[in-house]
């Protein structure tokens, strides 16, 4: 696989949460995959109807599609697989899917828990759930976040990916530089940064961004590492950090390579994959999962409205 010939199929959209339960009225975000023989797992977040004052709680749960044939729905989970958490704790308003990674003969899920605030909107830090039934039901491994604000990172933290590599853990996640006050709102602007450990719970951070930027204001979410061709290939979503709700600044998919896990060469135009002309993903792409699956490189992305109208799978030609 060349970098220079990226070129993505779309194959549309999967899955549209809309009602099928009383928590699942809108949005698939953060798609994220567990292989199984003969299915592809894939986890997701979406909520049910906000209440009166517009506030909403994001769930987690998942569907089983055939790995044969990814587009096919085989499956759609009863119930989220991890209950939002108790009164004053980091993920008492939302749960979200990062990584969800098998470690021995458990399953282990990475996710951003979000907690309401009153100066800023939210925060978020990164938990860890476990589980030991094959991904159906997870358990938290504490009551508090295993990735959370440090003197050196003192804002939020979202987004993990985690994969193990010559039996060391690996986590690039999203952490917050800093709250900007635009038109009465505060908007976070966040990058990427990177972690590792030797077991997956207690974590070594560097506190540097891996990625360039764009611009000043850019943030930088939902990275996913691939290694093929000797090389590792990052995808992530990025957007403007102010005036971003709407399809000209909002989400975009970028791209960026490495020889050696620490630094890494951004080239969007490589990455080469934008919103379609018509559809679910017209105004935004978003929340890139990319895995080698039975000798293909898979992409499942969420779409318009930070994945209110689901997310879909693109297959890299030529992988």
């Amino acid at each position: 696989m060349k970098q220079h010939q990226f070129t993505w199929q779309k194959l549309g959209r999967i899955f549209h949460p809309n009602g099928q339960f009383p928590w699942m009225q809108s949005h698939a975000q953060n798609p994220c995959t567990l292989l199984c023989e003969d299915k592809i797992r894939i986890y997701f977040t979406c909520r049910p109807k906000p209440d009166n004052g517009g506030n909403f709680i994001s769930v987690t749960t998942f569907v089983d599609v055939s790995r044969k044939d990814p587009t096919s729905v085989i499956y759609v989970h009863n119930k989220p697989v991890l209950e939002s958490g108790e009164l004053g704790s980091f993920d008492q308003f939302g749960i979200m899917p990062g990584a969800v990674l098998p470690v021995g003969d458990e399953v282990w899920l990475y996710y951003v828990g979000w907690s309401r605030c009153i100066g800023v909107p939210y925060n978020h830090a990164i938990g860890l759930a476990i589980s030991k039934d094959g991904g159906k039901t997870f358990s938290r491994y504490g009551k508090g976040p295993i990735i959370t604000r440090t003197s050196s990172e003192p804002f939020l933290q979202n987004s993990p990916y985690v994969t193990i590599i010559d039996k060391t853990f690996h986590m690039w996640f999203s952490s917050g530089l800093k709250w900007i006050v635009h038109e009465n709102r505060p908007e976070s602007i966040y990058v990427i940064m990177h972690a590792t450990s030797t077991d997956g719970i207690s974590w070594q951070r560097q506190a540097t961004p891996c990625i360039s930027y764009n611009s000043d204001e850019e943030c930088q979410t939902n990275p996913c590492v691939v290694f093929v061709n000797d090389l590792y290939h990052m995808w992530f979503c990025h957007r403007h950090g102010l005036d971003f709700r709407n399809s000209e600044r909002g989400y975009r998919i970028g791209y960026a390579s490495s020889n050696d896990l620490l630094n890494w060469e951004r080239n969007d135009a490589i990455g080469n994959f934008e919103v379609s002309s018509e559809g679910w993903d017209s105004e935004m792409v978003c929340y890139p999962n990319v895995n080698l699956i039975d000798g293909k490189l898979c992409m499942f992305y969420s779409g318009n409205g930070f994945g209110r109208e689901g997310f879909g799978l693109a297959i890299l030609q030529g992988s």
